[in-house]
């Protein structure tokens, strides 16, 4: 009865749309620029991204009461990255699932928020969740993926955790530098993608390991701005090339090694013939949870994976 459940739904974001207590609130300028009046200290947080949103929100030590998420062929719902990098999904903690794309406003007004955070990417109306609770925009393509932490403590009032993730990640990257010749040693991140190389200045949380220890890219991935990602040809192979290179696969969708070289096969029929690095087995296939996503503990593990793959050891030096 689609005219009942429009009823219900208005019924509630009325009902919650009436403060029941008095709470301490702060002005707080978002990413579209609106101007909204926040809790300074929230309780019952929806967030409306998993992997911008509610992971950063995780690692803080906040458990939001909602939160988006995917589901499996089986209708299973998930944060996408999160069991991997925070040990917390919806089926062992009291997150509730919200819906996708768009999420559901009923799920959302019935948990009864105080704060809701949404990105441009999320279809489900801002003026519509605004009438449940405040809500605010955050957009990781204005700010860097990791400067949605500094965002989120702010908010939150978590910035001694954040201080010590940071101080963490800190004496990762140092023990890599200390242990690599990283100056010296020439890297790239790829992907095939719909029969094209996805190739990204900076990408995700490998990226910035990658670029904060000290390792160069060849100069055509250097030349793509900050932020971006090209698509490319076969033609653009050789360009690719490095001394390592890395390349992930999905495994949120079931996604394996063998997956990730008939993407690449796609792009080009026997590519390992036209990459140094992959006839010298210096192709390194990892998982694109880990590598992708904007976490303090993926950071970590893909700084001793580094460590793991190429100190220590010896191998083939591309020719420039």
């Amino acid at each position: 009865m689609p005219g009942y459940k429009s009823l219900v739904t208005a019924l509630l974001i009325a009902a919650l749309g009436l403060p029941a207590l008095a709470q301490e609130t702060r002005s707080y300028t978002d990413d579209s620029g609106r101007v909204v009046d926040i809790p300074a200290d929230p309780q019952r947080i929806v967030s409306l991204h998993d992997v911008s949103l509610t992971l950063p929100l995780l690692e803080l030590g906040v458990i939001p009461v909602g939160s988006h998420g995917r589901t499996t062929a089986q209708g299973e719902p998930f944060i996408r990255s999160s069991a991997v990098l925070t040990g917390i999904d919806f089926n062992n903690s009291t997150i509730e699932f919200v819906g996708n794309l768009p999420a559901d406003v009923e799920a959302i007004a019935a948990l009864e928020p105080d704060l809701i955070l949404t990105t441009p990417w999320q279809t489900a109306p801002v003026d519509q969740l605004a009438t449940i609770a405040p809500t605010i925009v955050l957009d990781s393509a204005v700010r860097n993926e990791f400067a949605m932490h500094d965002v989120l403590a702010d908010i939150t009032g978590t910035q001694d955790r954040l201080a010590i993730l940071k101080t963490r990640y800190d004496g990762q990257i140092a023990q890599i530098k200390r242990l690599i010749d990283t100056g010296d040693i020439r890297v790239n991140v790829i992907q095939g993608v719909d029969g094209q190389l996805a190739v990204w200045r900076t990408y995700g949380a490998l990226g910035k390991v990658l670029r904060d220890a000290g390792f160069t890219f060849p100069a055509r991935v250097d030349a793509i701005e900050e932020g971006q990602f090209e698509r490319l040809s076969a033609e653009a192979l050789p360009e690719m090339d490095a001394d390592f290179i890395f390349v992930t696969y999905r495994t949120d969708t079931l996604e394996t090694p063998a997956d990730a070289i008939a993407h690449l096969e796609a792009v080009m029929p026997g590519f390992c013939d036209f990459l140094f690095a992959c006839r010298n087995n210096q192709m390194i296939l990892i998982p694109r949870e880990e590598a992708s996503a904007a976490s303090y503990y993926g950071l970590g593990a893909l700084a001793y994976m580094t460590i793991s793959h190429i100190s220590g050891r010896n191998f083939e030096r591309k020719a420039d």
